[in-house]
C-alpha cells in the first residue's frame, strides 16, 4: 500500500522560510508576510501580505514562493495561480536592509565626550574605505550638525519605491541625520518621551541610507526611552561605552553595560573607550598629566572582561575641531587623527569578532498583556 503525503500548513511555512525578502536577510514567514494558508488535497493557496500594492518585488516573490513549495513540498502541488497579494500599511517590513552593522555609542553620564567620539569614530571609519552613517539620537541636545559644520544643513526628500525618504547630509564621507537639521538650534525641544522616540524612529526608518557597513547611533547619556526605542526599532550589532577615568563616570558605566547586557535588551557590548585619558601640552609632547585619574576606564574594562577600544587624550585640537566643524579624525597625519584611526581599527576588529562568534541580535519585542 502506498501512503499519500498529507500536506499541512507547517509544510508550507517551512518551505516558504527559504524565500528571503529582496534586499534583506529576513524570510517572508519571519516578516509575517504569509497568511491565510488554505489547503484542499494538493491544492494550496495563501495570501502574500505586502506593505504596498505597487511593491516592485511582488512578481519576484510570487515566483520564488512557487519554486520553494514545488521543491520542498512536491512538484505536484497545485500552487500556481493560487497566491493572493494583499497590501496593508502596518505590516512588519525590513528595517535598514542594506546596513550591515548598527552600532550604539552610549555613555553612563553626560560630559564625557560621547558625541565627539561618535563623530570622530564615524570619520575615522569612513577613512578606511567603509560606508558609514551617523544618527544623532540625542534628541534634546543635538550637537552633531555643529561638529560637522552643517548647522545650516537641510536634508532633502526623495521618493524611493513609493516611499518618501530623507536624504542624509554627507560630510567627510559620512552620511548624517540629526533632529537638529529640522528645528531651530536656539529653541529648546520640550517633547515628551513618545515624541522623542518617534523622532528617532523616523530618522532610522525614513532615512535614505542605502548600503552602509556601519551606522553609528549617538545616544543621549544615561538610560532612557530613546535607548529602548532604538533596540525595539532595529537589531543593534553592538554597543560602545564612552567614559572618562573618573570614578563618578565609571559608576555609571556599569549601569550602561548592565542595560545592554540585560535579558530584555541583550545587545553585546563591543568595548569601552576612555576619553580624556590624560593631558599632553603641545610644548611637552612626551608628558602625560592624568587630570581625571589614571586608567580608570582601562581597569574597569579589565574587571568587566570587556575590551578597551582606545584611550583618547585631552588635546586642544579635538575641542577646536568640534567647534569649527572639522573633526580631528579628518586630519589623519595629526596625533589625534592617528588615535582615532587606531580606535576605528579596533572597533572594526571587535565587530568582526562579534559577528563571527555571536548570533545576530534580535529586535526587542514589546509584549502586550
Amino acid at each position: 500500500m502506498i501512503l499519500k503525503m498529507v500536506i499541512i500548513p507547517k509544510n508550507i511555512t517551512a518551505a516558504l522560510k527559504h524565500v528571503v525578502y529582496p534586499g534583506s536577510k529576513e524570510d517572508i514567514v519571519s516578516l509575517d508576510m504569509v497568511q491565510e494558508i488554505r489547503i484542499a488535497g494538493k491544492k494550496v493557496a495563501f495570501s502574500l501580505v505586502v506593505q504596498r500594492s505597487d511593491d516592485p518585488n511582488i512578481p519576484v516573490l510570487k515566483k520564488a514562493c512557487v519554486a520553494a513549495i514545488e521543491e520542498h513540498v512536491g512538484n505536484d502541488v497545485a500552487i500556481r495561480g493560487n497566491i493572493t497579494v494583499k497590501a496593508i500599511h502596518n505590516m512588519q517590513v525590513p528595517v535598514l536592509p542594506e546596513v550591515k552593522n548598527v552600532i550604539a555609542v552610549a555613555s553612563g553620564k553626560g560630559g564625557v565626550g560621547k558625541s565627539t567620539m561618535s563623530v570622530n569614530l564615524a570619520v575615522a571609519l569612513a577613512a578606511t574605505g567603509a560606508k558609514v552613517g551617523l544618527i544623532d539620537a540625542d534628541i534634546y541636545g543635538p550637537s552633531i550638525p555643529k561638529m560637522f559644520g552643517e548647522e545650516e544643513g537641510r536634508p532633502t526628500g526623495e521618493k524611493v519605491s513609493g516611499r518618501d525618504l530623507i536624504n542624509p547630509i554627507e560630510k567627510f564621507g559620512v552620511k548624517i541625520l540629526s533632529i537638529g537639521f529640522f528645528v531651530n538650534q536656539k529653541d529648546p525641544l520640550v517633547w515628551r518621551g513618545p515624541m522623542a522616540s518617534n523622532a528617532l524612529k523616523q530618522l532610522i526608518v525614513d532615512g535614505n541610507w542605502g548600503k552602509l557597513d556601519y551606522l553609528l547611533i549617538d545616544l543621549p547619556p544615561g538610560t532612557s526611552d530613546i535607548h529602548l526605542s532604538l533596540v525595539q526599532t532595529v537589531p543593534v550589532t553592538g554597543a560602545i561605552i564612552v567614559s572618562t577615568p573618573q570614578d563618578i563616570a565609571l559608576a555609571d558605566v556599569v549601569k550602561g553595560v548592565g542595560m545592554f547586557n540585560s535579558k530584555s535588551v541583550d545587545v553585546p557590548v563591543l568595548g569601552i573607550v576612555e576619553n580624556m585619558a590624560w593631558f599632553t601640552p603641545a610644548e611637552l609632547p612626551e608628558n602625560k598629566y592624568y587630570i581625571f585619574g589614571k586608567e580608570g576606564a582601562k581597569k574597569l574594562a579589565e574587571e568587566m572582561g570587556l575590551p578597551l577600544l582606545g584611550q583618547i587624550p585631552i588635546v586642544m585640537s579635538i575641542r577646536e575641531g568640534s567647534d569649527e566643524g572639522v573633526p580631528a579624525a579628518s586630519r589623519p597625519d595629526s596625533v589625534t587623527g592617528q588615535a582615532f584611526a587606531k580606535l576605528a581599527n579596533k572597533v572594526i576588529e571587535q565587530v568582526e569578532y562579534r559577528n563571527q562568534n555571536l548570533k545576530p541580535t534580535q529586535k526587542v519585542k514589546v509584549s502586550k498583556k
